[in-house]
């Protein structure tokens, strides 16, 4: 069974979002079942700091010895960091997903909009 921390919210297409810091920033990365299914990743692009993103419009891209993977923003609102050490050690997603291998900070459009992703217990349920 995969890795599916209590303490993060869900989407049904395989991202992971923490809870908003003070300043309404989340982080984002991709789960534990999604890295799994990928395989090896050897390559992530992800949006710039400064873009503007709407949640479930792609903005970025996984891709594995496998496949390549659309990344959907959860939330809408601004990048305001992206995970730099991807660009030379890629294989982090695989390694640490919901660590070293996070993807992106959000700055949130809407306070509230990580309460309308899924908990753990509801994303565990569509991977099981």
């Amino acid at each position: 069974m995969s890795n599916i921390p209590e303490d993060l919210s869900y989407t049904a297409e395989h991202e992971w979002v923490t809870a908003p810091n003070t300043d309404g920033v989340v982080r984002v990365g991709i789960t534990d079942f999604a890295q799994d299914a990928l395989g090896d990743v050897v390559y992530a692009q992800m949006p710039e700091v400064g873009t503007k993103i709407t949640a479930n419009e792609v903005v970025g891209e996984v891709e594995s010895t496998k496949s390549v993977s659309d990344i959907y923003a959860p939330v809408s609102g601004e990048v305001v960091a992206r995970n730099d050490s991807l660009d030379s050690d890629s294989a982090l997603i695989n390694t640490d997903p919901y660590g070293d291998g996070w993807l992106i900070e959000i700055k949130l459009a809407e306070p509230d909009a990580v309460e309308s992703l899924l908990s753990a217990s509801e994303y565990e349920q569509q991977v099981g």
